[in-house]
């Protein structure tokens, strides 16, 4: 009798996969309204429609994105509460600030959504028209520039530019890259290092202009820019932004996951978004990207000791 009870049990339908049983919560660690919100949100929509639950975005802002990404640290491992960062609180955050509980393995990737391409700007008539006149310039007088922060990933990449070709540079930290195009506009400073997306808007109502991205490829928002390294500066710093699950979450919920991160990135919604917010989409699954996460940790580190930099 037990062997046909064990038999007509292995016989049985499993029950379906349950995952989500509730509202979902999307992360932002940065201010709303910024593009990694809209990026956020763009993901949320398709999910809603996909998933059959709601997906809600809430902004979780603080210390260059490690307040938002702590709280997914904590969070409970059952894929109802996701983030949506830049790899900064990961790959940068660790090397600057002591006990942040982040790192390469603190969380559970689940895809790579966008590139967040990194460039200089300057008021649309800066006789600065590319990276050699503002490498010219910086030999000649100190220049002011903006940027989300010190040791910020744009801050990097101007950092790249004084150690491959010279010059004099004066920084000025902002809240976000908004707060520097505008020093930019009023002629309080030279240029800013930012976010390219931050400064598309600006830059289509002929504001600013951009004269050089850190990227291995150029933005397809400018494509007449060229990288720094096309214009002989050997000045590449990457910037990526994705999608993370507490740590522990089902490999099943994760690769759930996985599946509609690239089916979100072919709705109108999310071609919508990179179209306003001049944003370049750059799928990579969840391995790749765990790969990249680690690299890239390593390569900051190496650069933040170049710097004298040490954890606080």
């Amino acid at each position: 009798m037990r062997r046909l009870f064990l038999a007509l049990a292995l016989l049985a339908p499993m029950p379906a996969f349950a995952w989500p049983e509730r509202p979902i919560t999307i992360i932002n660690p940065y201010a709303a309204g910024s593009s990694t919100d809209a990026a956020a949100r763009a993901l949320a929509d398709s999910f809603t429609r996909e998933l059959g639950q709601n997906v809600i975005v809430t902004s979780q802002s603080g210390a260059s994105g490690v307040v938002g990404m702590r709280a997914l640290t904590q969070a409970a491992a059952d894929g109802h509460t996701l983030a949506y960062a830049p790899l900064v609180p990961l790959v940068f955050q660790p090397h600057l600030v002591r006990n942040t509980g982040l790192g390469p393995d603190a969380l559970a990737p689940v895809c790579n959504v966008t590139e967040n391409i990194l460039g200089i700007m300057v008021k649309a008539d800066s006789p600065i028209r590319n990276l050699t006149d503002l490498v010219a310039a910086a030999r000649q007088r100190v220049l002011n520039y903006g940027s989300p922060g010190p040791n910020s990933a744009p801050f990097l990449g101007v950092h790249r530019i004084q150690a491959a070709a010279g010059g004099q540079f004066t920084h000025i930290p902002f809240r976000g890259d908004n707060a520097s195009l505008l020093e930019v506009i009023a002629g309080r400073l030279d240029f800013a290092a930012i976010v390219v997306a931050s400064g598309v808007p600006m830059a289509r109502a002929g504001q600013v202009r951009l004269v050089a991205v850190f990227s291995e490829g150029r933005h397809p928002a400018f494509p007449d820019v060229r990288t720094a390294r096309e214009q002989g500066v050997d000045a590449l710093q990457p910037s990526y932004a994705a999608l993370f699950a507490p740590r522990g979450t089902p490999p099943a919920v994760l690769e759930r996951l996985e599946g509609a991160c690239r089916r979100a990135m072919d709705t109108e919604g999310f071609r919508r978004f990179t179209e306003n917010w001049g944003a370049v989409p750059s799928f990579r699954p969840r391995a790749e990207l765990a790969a990249m996460l680690a690299r890239e940790y390593e390569a900051a580190g190496r650069t933040f000791r170049e710097l004298g930099v040490q954890p606080e």
